[in-house]
C-alpha cells in the first residue's frame, strides 16, 4: 500500500514539474499577415501565481473579435478530473495540438486557437504551428519604423501591444526562414529544369551529329562502291577494247599472209598431218622445219681478212632474218595447235561458234581470256583449265552445259578468275566450287530451279550477279541465300516468276532489277535489309498503287531512281522515297497526279516520265508539281489526253526537256510554258509539241521566250480539226 502511494506521489510530482516548465512558453502563437493579427481566444496571463502557474484575467474588451469558446468540465473543489486523471488547481496541460486547458477552482477551462482568414492563394502550415500562413510576398513593417504592427485602434490596450511585440520577432524570423527555404526550393527546381533542358538539347545535338556522321559514312561508302564499280566497268571496257583491237590485228595479219602466200619448195617434206576429231586434237611429234630456213654458211678462209669481215656482216644479216623467221614460225606453230575455228591474239583465245563439243585442252599459261561462246559443249570436266591457270575471264555462253556435267573441281585451279559467263545453257542450279576471286557471274537464260542457302557460299568478292530468264520465285529462293555475298551491289533477276520482292536481299545492294515478273505488291519490309539501295527497276509487273505500303521505301536515304513503267497504276504513287530523283511511270493507266505528291522530296524530283498514260485536263492539279518546281530537269507528258499545258510548267526554272506531243492541246498562252517575269537566261533546250490540235499561226510570239533556240521547238505535224 505504501509503495503504491509513493508511486502516485512521484507521478504527480513529475506531472507538476512538466506543467510548470511548459508555462514558461506562450499558450498560442500566430502570425501577423498583411496588417491582420492572429487572435487567441481566452484569457491573457499577466503575472505568475501558485507554483509558477499563470493566472488569467478576462479577454480585452477593446479588441473587436469573437468571444472565447470554452469547454467547461465540472470537477471537485480545488482539483479537477480530466479524462480520469486528477489535476491540481492551476495546472495547465494540452490534451491535443492547438488546445490548452487550465484547472481553475475545480473547473477545467480549455482554450482553442482559432486561425484568422487568409486572403492569399498560396498557404503553408509551418511545422509545430497551428495556423497556416501565406507564402507569397507580403509587406512587413520595419522594426525601427515606429509603426505598430496591430491595427491603429485607440481602444487597443497596452498589454496586448506588449504581447504582440514580444511574440512577433521569433515568428517573423521563422516565417522568413520558411520563405527562404521555399525560395531556395523553387530556385533548385528551376535549376534542375534548366539543367534537364540543357541535357535534352545536348542529347539532340549528339543524335544529330551521330545521324550526320552516319549519313556521311553511308555517302562515302556509296561513293566508294560506285567508284569501284566504275573502275571495274572501265577496266572491263578497256579489256574488251584491247581484245577487239587484238582480234582485228590478227585478222589483218591473216589476210596479209593469205595475200602474199606461203612459199614452199616442191622438194620440202610433206607436212605432217594433224588429225582433228571434233575439238580433240593431237600435237605433232616434232616441230615442222621452216621451208625458207637459210643453209649454214661455210667457214671463212683464214688468209683473207677482208673476205672475213664481209662474210661476218653477211652472217649477221642472215642471223637477223633467221630470228624473224623463227618468230613467225612460233606464231604459226601455236596457231596450228588450236582447234579449227579458234584464233589467238596476244593473251586472248576466241573459239566462238567453232562447233566444239568439249573444252579444248590448251596449254598457254600466259592466257588471260577464253571465249567458247556458241558451241555445243555439254560438260566441264575436272582439270579442264589446268593448262591456262592465269585465266581471268571465261565465256561459256550459248552452249548445252548441264548442272550434272560440271565437275566440282573444274574451276579449282583458276586462282585469278574474276568473270564467268554461263548464259544460255541448261543449268538447274548454281555451279559449286566457284573460285572466291569471282567478281562477276552471269547465269541468264538457264533453267535455275532455286537458290539454296549454300549455293553462293565462298563468293565474298562477288559484285555483279545476273540470273534473268530462269524459274525463280519467292518460294524457291532461300532468305539466307545472299548472306555470303557481302560485296554484291548489282543484282538482276528479271524475267522470272516472283510475285513479291524476294526476301534477304544483300545488305549493300545498290541496283536491283526485277522487270518482267508477276509482282503485285511491295510490302512494308521489302527493302528493310538494303539501306544503300540506289536504283530499283520494276518494269512490266502487276503493281497497283494501293498495294504499295506507305513505309515500303519512304525512309530510304539513298534510293534515287525507281522505274514502275508498264504496271497497273491509276495514280502517281504517294509515299515516294525522300531522296528520289528519277521516276519512270511510262505505260500505266495514270489519270491524275495528286497535289503535293512530290512535296516531301529533298532536294526534289529531276526526271519524271509519264508518257503513254491517260492524263487529261483535270488530271493535273495546280499543286501537282509542288516541291519539284525548282529541280525538274526533264518532263515527259507525251501520248496522253491533255487539252492544255499543265499548270506549274512555267515555274520550272531548271527545265531543259519538255515533251507534250501527241495530246489534245488546242491553245498555248504567253505564260503557259515561259514565265514572262523571269529575266534569266533561256533554260529549255528541247520542246516537243507535234501531233496536237494547235494552229502554229495563233501561238503568241512570246510563248517560247524561254527556249534557247526556236529550232529546238517541234510543232509539225498537227492534227488540226
Amino acid at each position: 500500500m505504501r509503495l503504491w502511494l509513493l508511486l502516485v506521489v512521484s507521478f504527480f510530482c513529475c506531472l507538476s514539474f512538466s506543467v510548470a516548465k511548459d508555462q514558461n512558453r506562450p499558450l498560442a502563437r500566430g502570425r501577423r499577415r498583411r496588417g491582420k493579427k492572429v487572435v487567441r481566444k481566452g484569457k491573457e496571463p499577466i503575472h505568475s501565481g501558485y507554483n509558477g502557474a499563470p493566472l488569467f484575467i478576462e479577454s480585452y474588451k477593446s479588441v473587436q473579435e469573437p468571444k472565447p469558446n470554452y469547454n467547461v468540465i465540472p470537477g471537485n473543489t480545488g482539483q479537477c478530473v480530466f479524462r480520469g486523471i486528477t489535476m491540481f488547481d492551476k495546472t495547465v496541460w494540452s490534451p491535443k495540438p492547438c488546445v490548452t486547458c487550465l484547472c481553475s477552482s475545480g473547473e477545467v477551462v480549455c482554450d482553442e486557437i482559432q486561425c484568422p482568414l487568409l486572403h492569399c492563394q498560396l498557404k503553408f502550415k509551418p511545422i509545430g504551428e497551428c495556423c497556416p500562413v501565406c507564402i507569397d510576398s507580403v509587406h512587413d513593417v520595419p522594426e525601427n519604423s515606429g509603426d505598430s504592427p496591430v491595427p491603429n485602434d485607440p481602444d487597443y490596450g497596452t498589454a496586448p501591444q506588449v504581447h504582440a511585440h514580444s511574440d512577433e520577432g521569433p515568428r517573423g524570423d521563422k516565417y522568413k526562414e520558411e520563405e527562404e527555404r521555399h525560395r531556395k526550393k523553387d530556385a533548385e527546381h528551376k535549376r534542375r529544369k534548366k539543367q534537364k533542358k540543357e541535357e535534352e538539347r545536348l542529347r539532340k545535338e549528339l543524335e544529330e551529329e551521330q545521324q550526320a556522321k552516319e549519313e556521311k559514312d553511308a555517302a562515302e561508302e556509296k561513293r566508294r562502291r560506285m567508284d569501284e564499280h566504275r573502275r571495274f566497268e572501265e577496266e572491263r571496257m578497256r579489256k574488251l577494247d584491247m581484245e577487239q583491237r587484238e582480234m582485228l590485228r590478227v585478222f589483218e595479219e591473216a589476210a596479209e599472209r593469205v595475200q602474199h602466200g606461203l612459199r614452199v619448195n616442191d622438194d620440202e617434206e610433206e607436212e605432217e598431218e594433224i588429225w582433228l576429231r571434233g575439238d580433240v586434237f593431237q600435237m605433232p611429234s616434232h616441230e615442222p622445219t621452216p621451208a625458207s630456213l637459210p643453209p649454214l654458211s661455210a667457214p671463212p678462209p683464214e688468209n683473207s681478212q677482208e673476205d672475213e669481215e664481209g662474210e661476218e656482216d653477211e652472217e649477221e644479216g642472215e642471223e637477223g632474218k633467221k630470228k624473224e623467221k623463227e618468230k613467225d614460225e612460233e606464231s604459226r606453230r601455236i596457231t596450228y595447235s588450236l582447234p579449227k575455228g579458234c584464233t589467238i591474239s596476244d593473251v586472248i583465245v576466241s573459239c566462238e561458234n567453232a562447233k566444239l563439243t568439249s573444252i579444248p585442252a590448251l596449254s598457254i599459261p600466259e592466257l588471260k581470256s577464253l571465249s567458247l561462246e556458241g558451241n555445243a559443249i555439254t560438260t566441264i570436266p575436272g582439270g579442264a583449265f589446268n593448262g591456262v591457270p592465269n585465266l581471268e575471264w571465261i565465256d561459256l555462253g550459248k552452249n548445252k552445259i548441264l548442272s550434272s556435267g560440271i565437275d566440282p573441281q573444274a574451276f579449282k585451279s583458276l586462282k585469278f578468275l574474276t568473270r564467268l559467263y554461263l548464259d544460255g545453257n541448261l543449268l538447274k542450279e548454281i555451279p559449286q566450287g566457284l573460285p572466291p576471286t569471282l567478281q562477276e557471274l552471269k547465269i541468264n537464260e538457264n533453267n535455275l530451279q532455286g537458290i539454296d542457302e549454300k549455293d553462293l557460299e565462298g563468293l565474298s568478292s562477288l559484285v555483279t550477279l545476273e540470273m534473268e530468264a530462269n524459274s525463280l520465285n519467292e518460294e524457291n529462293v532461300n532468305a539466307q541465300a545472299f548472306r555470303p555475298t557481302k560485296e554484291l551491289t548489282y543484282l538482276r533477276m528479271g524475267r522470272n516468276f516472283f510475285r513479291t520482292i524476294p526476301q534477304g536481299l544483300p545488305p549493300y545492294l545498290q541496283e536491283l532489277h526485277l522487270e518482267h515478273n508477276l509482282i503485285e505488291e511491295i510490302s512494308e519490309g521489302a527493302f528493310n535489309e538494303t539501306k544503300t539501295l540506289n536504283v530499283v527497276v520494276l518494269r512490266h509487273n502487276k503493281i497497283d498503287e494501293s498495294r504499295i505500303a506507305p513505309l515500303a521505301w519512304i525512309d530510304h536515304r539513298n534510293l534515287e531512281s525507281i522505274d514502275l513503267s508498264y504496271n497497273k497504276l491509276h495514280l502517281v504513287p504517294s509515299f515516294l522515297p525522300k531522296s528520289l530523283v528519277h521516276l519512270g511511270l511510262v505505260g500505266n493507266r495514270i489519270e491524275r497526279i495528286p497535289g503535293y505528291v512530290f512535296a516531301h522530296l529533298e532536294p526534289g524530283l529531276e526526271y519524271l516520265y509519264l508518257s503513254y498514260n491517260k492524263l487529261d485536263g483535270d488530271g493535273v492539279e495546280p499543286e501537282s508539281f509542288f516541291g519539284s518546281l525548282k529541280t525538274m530537269t526533264e518532263l515527259c507528258l507525251d501520248h496522253n489526253q491533255l487539252t492544255s499545258v499543265p499548270s506549274g510548267v512555267s515555274e520550272m526554272t531548271s527545265l531543259h526537256f519538255l515533251r507534250l506531243n501527241n495530246n489534245n492541246i488546242r491553245h498555248i498562252g504567253e505564260d503557259d510554258i515561259c514565265d514572262l517575269q523571269n529575266e534569266e537566261d533561256s533554260h529549255i533546250v528541247a520542246l516537243r509539241l507535234e501531233n496536237n490540235l494547235l494552229n502554229p499561226r495563233k501561238i503568241p510570239p512570246a510563248a517560247f521566250s524561254c527556249v534557247r533556240s526556236y529550232s529546238s521547238v517541234v510543232l509539225k505535224p498537227q492534227r488540226i480539226k
